[in-house]
């Protein structure tokens, strides 16, 4: 049985490959990435690496071709890049005759107000269409996310959100790296939905967590988007990223991240990482 992970010089894909790489000979393991130079480490030990350009679909079909088992991890981008890339990712996965799909998505896709929900409910959708066996990871958020933010707390700033009450599932891109491994390298997990989050929790609770390891009170600064907006400029987001961190704020403000889920659970016989633990790992860099 071949696996392959597309992505997977990225920071996700590198965690997944090398969860991977525990349980499952490395000849069983092949990698697509848009420049196979960068994946030497891989190939060095053992992964068949594999050029493959989701711009360009037909250097898809020689990527995809003999895999068994793929695991799509989202590109980044706008929606409409996003959407375009994934479909001739799932094109090429029908052409090449994949047997299993597994696809990172986002919490809650089909229903989410999330700014980047499009592009995942077009994406799941375009995999059932193919009529291949698939798994969804709907992750909820990078706990690595808001490391600017931590940074920023521990050269003495507030933590500054325009997100109010709204609830994140954080966890570590680790504990979703590994349920991504789990699921393309086990059995059982044909046609399901993984909905995939920390316990839910407010920016106090959040910050409350992190004062906690610490060791002080951190200040939670609340205003409104305009401000967040013109703070995050200041602190020297470019221009055209400002409309996407104000509208991420917006949409947890709204709920798109309030998912209570224990999948973590059904695919790793544990929960997330709890978050305390996992703040002490960004925290120390680990």
């Amino acid at each position: 049985m071949k696996m392959l992970v597309t992505g997977a010089t990225g920071k996700f894909g590198t965690k997944v490959i090398d969860t991977l790489l525990k349980t499952v000979p490395a000849g069983q393991l092949a990698v697509s990435v848009r420049n196979p130079d960068k994946a030497e480490g891989l190939r060095s030990r053992g992964v068949e690496v594999r050029q493959g350009d989701f711009d360009h679909p037909e250097t898809l079909d020689s990527a995809f071709a003999g895999i068994d088992r793929l695991l799509i991890i989202s590109t980044d981008g706008d929606n409409e890049t996003r959407i375009r890339q994934h479909s001739n990712a799932v094109a090429a996965a029908e052409r090449a005759g994949v047997k299993f799909i597994a696809y990172t998505s986002l919490a809650n896709a089909q229903e989410s107000t999330n700014v980047f929900a499009p592009t995942h409910k077009a994406t799941e959708a375009a995999i059932i269409q193919t009529g291949i066996p698939y798994s969804f990871l709907r992750n909820n958020w990078y706990l690595e996310n808001e490391i600017p933010s931590i940074q920023a707390v521990l050269a003495g700033a507030p933590w500054v959100t325009s997100a109010g009450n709204g609830r994140v599932g954080w966890t570590l891109q680790q504990d979703y790296a590994e349920a991504a491994a789990a699921v393309l390298s086990g059995n059982g997990h044909e046609n399901t939905i993984y909905e995939l989050s920390g316990k839910p929790l407010t920016q106090e609770d959040l910050v409350s967590a992190l004062g906690t390891v610490l060791g002080k009170e951190v200040e939670v600064q609340q205003v409104d988007d305009a401000t967040y907006g013109d703070i995050m400029k200041g602190a020297g987001v470019p221009d055209f990223l400002l409309p996407l961190v104000v509208d991420i704020q917006r949409s947890i403000r709204e709920g798109s991240l309030d998912f209570e889920s224990n999948d973590f659970e059904k695919v790793l016989g544990r929960p997330a990482t709890p978050i305390n633990v996992a703040l002490t790992q960004i925290v120390n860099g680990n």
